[in-house]
């Protein structure tokens, strides 16, 4: 095992420098429109049926650009997650 001693200057320069690039990271952009794996993948189930039924049902918000492609908005799909969150006592 090796043990690398740093200064206090530089450990805290060093905390603060990962710091920054968690927050660049959690901070960009994410996309609008996600694919159904991605999709499926937010809203944790495994099935495409079910996807389909809560489009149906109009639940969450798609688009379909060309016939075998459909995305689905990550808003909606967020809204969805915490429309049907329960609160505890």
């Amino acid at each position: 095992m090796e043990v690398i001693c740093l200064e206090d200057k530089a450990f805290y320069v060093l905390i603060e420098e990962v710091f920054q690039r968690l927050q660049e990271k959690n901070s960009q952009k994410r996309e609008r429109w996600v694919d159904t794996d991605e999709a499926m993948q937010i809203l944790k189930i495994k099935s495409k049926t079910t996807l389909q039924q809560l489009r149906d049902e109009g639940k969450i918000v798609f688009s379909q650009p060309q016939k075998r492609i459909i995305l689905y908005d990550r808003d909606s799909l967020e809204k969805y997650i915490e429309a049907h969150s329960h609160k505890t006592f």
